[in-house]
């Protein structure tokens, strides 16, 4: 819709009103790297409480594996807070081909029967897994 501008001096030019989109791109991209930087921030590794059992030689881990199952000191075997068996580990870890790459981390609670944690070992290697890492907490 045009706009009538006059001058001073009586003189009138035509000028269309525009909606400038830059500043509004601009403006959509920082929300849009603002909601990332937020819903990153907010997303936390649910695991099953346990107690591991220092070790004198334990070194730091920067990086958050991508398979944990967890043995809890009632031999409860758990994977991503879900109640889990030997056998289903084993199934489940066949159809994940990135498992082989990645590993897997076991944590056994320090009260936990050492008899279950070897049948999760035995589990993950019957998939085909040979990176099997145990979890355990510097000592201090």
């Amino acid at each position: 819709m045009p706009v009538k501008l006059t001058s001073g001096g009586g003189h009138s030019d035509e000028e269309e009103a525009r909606i400038e989109i830059v500043p509004l791109i601009d403006i959509m991209f920082f929300l849009l790297a603002s909601f990332m930087l937020v819903s990153l921030s907010m997303t936390h590794v649910n695991r099953v409480p346990i107690k591991v059992p220092p070790a004198k030689t334990a070194a730091a881990e920067n990086q958050v594996p991508p398979i944990h199952i967890a043995i809890d000191k009632n031999g409860v075997l758990s994977w991503d807070q879900k109640v889990v068996t030997v056998s289903e580990i084993t199934d489940r870890l066949k159809t994940m081909p990135a498992a082989k790459d990645s590993g897997v981390f076991v944590g056994g609670d320090e009260a936990a029967n050492f008899k279950q944690i070897m049948m999760v070992i035995d589990a993950v290697r019957a998939a085909g897994i040979d990176k099997v890492g145990l979890e355990a907490r510097k000592e201090q």
